[in-house]
């Protein structure tokens, strides 16, 4: 029985409390809308602290109860829940009707653990948690790596910082990739230099689920957990099948092979997968000399195993090797592999990134309610971006002991010890020796359930000591409040505090040929964010949909922002003002039982930093690369008879503020007016067609991306044109103005096999 389901049935098998007068019984069966019969499902007659679960027939049975009216309920992962009105009496057995569960199409029973560390409902967390599971990636975006999955997101944002080699990062409703945590198995393993080109590196064919929090996480997942959580569930070795194959090739002569084993091993279960991606096509159709995509070699090798342990206790252990080589530039650099030979030329301007990385997590359950999760990971990167060499490398471990007492069916308790240490180090004149910290911490979360589900408040506070700092406590307050079963509002606020490190994060500093500034010693960033959440759920017709309106808000104090306003510089210091992201998130969510899925989503933000210009006069200046506005539509289609999946996805990214970026005139002097500082809006869209054989278990799809062949109408590069140097060497070379793709339209083939 699976972890899900043993939850069911611990959370509705309750004991009797032996009131002598229970002498009535019910029984009945559960069914789905086509008539067969749902196993493991927890039903409960709360009020009596009494409840059993389903078996493989759907039969049901609840006996020794007092006589009376109470509530019914029922919860089937897959369905939605049931709750009706039951009419007892003595020495009577009421035999219901076939009770018949509707499929959950929203996802409301799933169940996560990004929340609270231990499984919950979906509906039922008191934070608000996005739940995307690999099939349904699959057949609407065929994601080569995790980015194009988030960005199917509302309020999610890839975010390119560099216009040679295209290193991206995630933002979570305005604000930059390092304030968001990026978690595998709700174990922290990714660095700031990680987040460099690192999460590029997660093979698809390894991730069960995406759960993404918007919103501050600091007490579970750290003080750095400032915009929200992303977590990748990995797959269940158990579960999986015996072979799993999926090949992709596209019209750029790019090619994605993925390719998986799983066994089980006596009490061990095993999944030993690879994934390799290959891009080597050199195109300029921008005419700037340099490449409009890069080329990569990547591969990922790993490992998961469970064991199957008495109690149904749980151990798992993951192991991951990943090796990237990246690198664009003019095609001389690129053609036949040429910069292998010429790596760190100062007259044939490219950049060439090796990046090596090793991880090691997993999860142990004592017998006593402690779980240990650990993790180490180790990450080189051996790089030059035109004749300047930057090598860095960086190693975290961290362990977090969890302590999950049972307190009754109100109130829950989780804390926790955790030690995290960091070794980093890099050959620029910023780092004159390795960085090294030791941060232990203390953590508590108290879950209290006043009225049941109708009220959940959590609250939570995390202690964690900086050598350089001391002691930083980071509080969390969430409150899930339901006047009705159909309506929901959560609120969830908290703090932040981050130390950076902008070499390892800021890809401006290794790149172009800007002159860094550093104004000050940069303080750590603090911040204070909130966000609100309605959520109405709704049957209409045969289908069920939802609307969600959420508001954030987020307040930096010391925050560190690139300031890019004079040619050829970039200053980094701490505002002596503050930093705002604030905005707005619609979501409309639908689906029906024929097939059909739609899924709207739309962002207002206003991001923006407050500080003193060069006169002294505090101004406001929007964040750069925050679009004020963005949009996402999916629509799904299954037409069952011919086993066809037609998936349809646009993403709207309004303008947003652009670095002050100058070209040159024939001399290779900047004009006197920079380019503009404001992007075009732009939209993307693509469209996959999947074909299912399910005799042969094999899945055939094929698609566009970038349907009508949008492209960033002027080069993200500046400088490139000088007269008085080589292409790329000039004084006044720059690559920060890269706002959106330059791939072109693109098809693709693939095709997905499973053996079981």
């Amino acid at each position: 029985m699976s972890a899900a389901k043993q939850y069911l049935v611990l959370l509705f098998a309750l004991y009797s409390l032996g009131v002598s007068a229970q002498t009535a019984s019910l029984q009945g069966y559960l069914l789905d809308q086509k008539g067969r019969p749902i196993p493991f499902a927890g039903i409960g007659l709360l009020e009596q602290q009494k409840g059993s679960s389903s078996d493989d027939s759907g039969y049901f049975a609840l006996s020794e109860l007092a006589a009376g009216s109470f509530e019914l309920q029922i919860q089937a992962i897959g369905y939605q829940s049931q709750r009706l009105m039951v009419e007892l009496r003595e020495n009577e057995t009421l035999e219901l009707d076939s009770i018949i569960l509707k499929e959950d199409i929203l996802g409301l029973e799933e169940v996560v653990v990004s929340g609270q560390l231990k499984e919950n409902f979906v509906k039922n967390s008191p934070v608000k948690i996005q739940v995307y599971r690999a099939e349904y990636l699959d057949n609407t975006v065929a994601p080569t790596n995790l980015m194009q999955s988030l960005k199917l997101i509302n309020g999610v944002q890839e975010v390119v910082a560099c216009g040679v080699c295209f290193t991206n990062s995630i933002s979570i409703n305005g604000l930059p990739g390092p304030y968001a945590a990026v978690l595998i198995d709700g174990t922290p393993a990714y660095g700031n230099l990680a987040s460099v080109y690192g999460l590029n590196g997660i093979p698809k064919n390894m991730i069960d689920r995406i759960e993404v929090i918007k919103g501050p996480n600091s007490t579970l997942y750290g003080s750095e957990a400032m915009a929200g959580v992303i977590n990748i569930i990995t797959k269940d070795p158990s579960k999986q099948p015996s072979i799993s194959l999926d090949l992709m090739g596209t019209t750029h002569a790019e090619a994605f092979s993925n390719l998986a084993f799983s066994q089980k091993i006596g009490k061990l279960n095993t999944t030993i997968g690879l994934q390799h991606a290959y891009l080597n096509h050199f195109e300029d159709a921008n005419q700037d000399g340099f490449g409009d995509n890069i080329g990569m070699d990547r591969l990922s090798v790993f490992g998961k195993f469970t064991f199957d342990r008495p109690k149904n206790k749980k151990a798992s252990l993951f192991a991951k090797y990943y090796y990237e080589d990246r690198r664009n530039g003019v095609e001389e650099y690129t053609k036949d592999r040429a910069y292998q030979e010429i790596r760190g030329n100062d007259s044939i301007y490219g950049e060439s990134i090796y990046t090596q990385r090793f991880e090691l997590m997993g999860s142990y359950e004592l017998l006593a309610p402690i779980r240990l999760d650990y993790s180490f990971s180790k990450h080189h990167q051996d790089s030059y971006y035109g004749a300047d060499g930057y090598l860095a490398d960086q190693s975290i471990a961290y362990l977090n002991a969890i302590y999950m007492p049972n307190l009754g069916p109100k109130h829950s308790l989780t804390t926790g010890l955790t030690a995290r240490y960091q070794y980093y180090d890099d050959n620029s004149s910023v780092t004159p020796q390795a960085d090294e910290q030791f941060i232990p911490g203390v953590w508590a979360q108290h879950e209290w359930k006043p009225k049941g589900e109708k009220l959940t408040l959590l609250s939570g506070l995390r202690l964690d000591y900086y050598e350089a700092h001391g002691l930083i406590p980071s509080p969390r307050i969430s409150v899930k409040y339901e006047p009705q079963p159909n309506w929901k509002i959560r609120l969830n606020t908290g703090t932040g505090f981050r130390l950076v490190n902008l070499f390892a994060e800021d890809h401006a500093f290794v790149t172009g040929n800007r002159q860094l500034v550093l104004a000050e010693k940069l303080e750590p960033e603090q911040a204070v964010s909130g966000t609100l959440n309605i959520q109405h759920i709704f049957n209409l017709g045969q289908g069920q949909g939802s609307i969600d309106l959420d508001a954030f808000y987020t307040h930096f104090t010391n925050a560190i922002i690139p300031n890019y306003d004079q040619a050829n510089t970039i200053i980094y210091e701490n505002l002596d003002g503050y930093a705002q992201s604030r905005g707005l998130a619609l979501n409309f969510n639908y689906g029906l039982p024929s097939g059909l899925q739609i899924n709207l989503g739309a962002t207002y933000q206003n991001a923006f930093e407050y500080r003193s210009n060069e006169q002294g006069v505090k101004e406001q200046n929007p964040l750069e690369f925050s679009p004020v506005f963005s949009g996402v539509l999916t629509v799904n289609y299954e037409y069952k008879p011919w086993n066809l999946l037609m998936a349809y996805t646009a993403n709207l990214t309004g303008k947003m503020q652009l670095p002050e970026v100058y070209d040159l005139d024939e001399n290779g002097d900047p004009l006197a007016a920079s380019r503009s500082t404001s992007s075009t809006p732009f939209s993307i869209h693509n469209l996959q067609i999947t074909k299912q054989l399910p005799k042969q278990k094999l899945a055939i799809y094929l698609g566009a991306q970038n349907l009508f062949d949008y492209r960033q109408a002027i080069s993200p590069l500046s400088g490139f044109n000088d007269p008085n140097a080589q292409a790329g060497f000039g004084d006044y070379f720059d690559a920060a103005y890269a706002y959106s793709p330059l791939h072109g339209r693109e098809f693709y083939l693939g095709l997905r096999w499973n053996f079981r």
